[in-house]
């Protein structure tokens, strides 16, 4: 069971629009990482928490991930500053760059593959990643 983490409501409409307008990383990742598709895991996809939206969510491994693309390289101060909010509720966060997934999204999948096998108890369920 996971925990219940705050977010601002106002936030919901904004993720819904960054949701339909899709950044082809966040779609392409999008593909290995919904319907359970990771170890049987859940991923939400534009995601608020607290007073942030972050790219991909799972409540059940507390596990953010983030795809910076080259907007993010002028925000640093807010990531690191975001980053560490989202750390303090206990979440852990998984950076990419927007290259990385589309260029070697393998490698991508791997990482995260890894991370999950490292920070769960259970083997991870079959999925579409283990398949490829």
């Amino acid at each position: 069971m996971h925990k219940i983490i705050y977010y601002n409501p106002k936030l919901k409409e904004l993720a819904r629009k960054l949701r339909q307008q899709g950044v082809r990383s966040e779609i392409k990742l999008w593909q290995f990482l919904n319907n359970k598709q990771l170890g049987g895991y859940d991923f939400h996809r534009q995601k608020p928490i607290d007073e942030y939206i972050v790219d991909f969510y799972s409540p059940d491994l507390s596990l953010v991930i983030e795809i910076d693309g080259g907007s993010h390289g002028d925000k640093i101060v807010y990531d690191q500053l975001r980053d560490k909010k989202l750390t303090s509720l206990g979440l852990t966060i998984l950076h990419f760059s927007d290259s990385q997934v589309n260029n070697d999204i393998d490698a991508v999948l791997r990482v995260i593959h890894d991370w999950v096998t490292l920070h769960t108890p259970t083997p991870l369920k079959r999925g579409r990643y283990q398949d490829r």
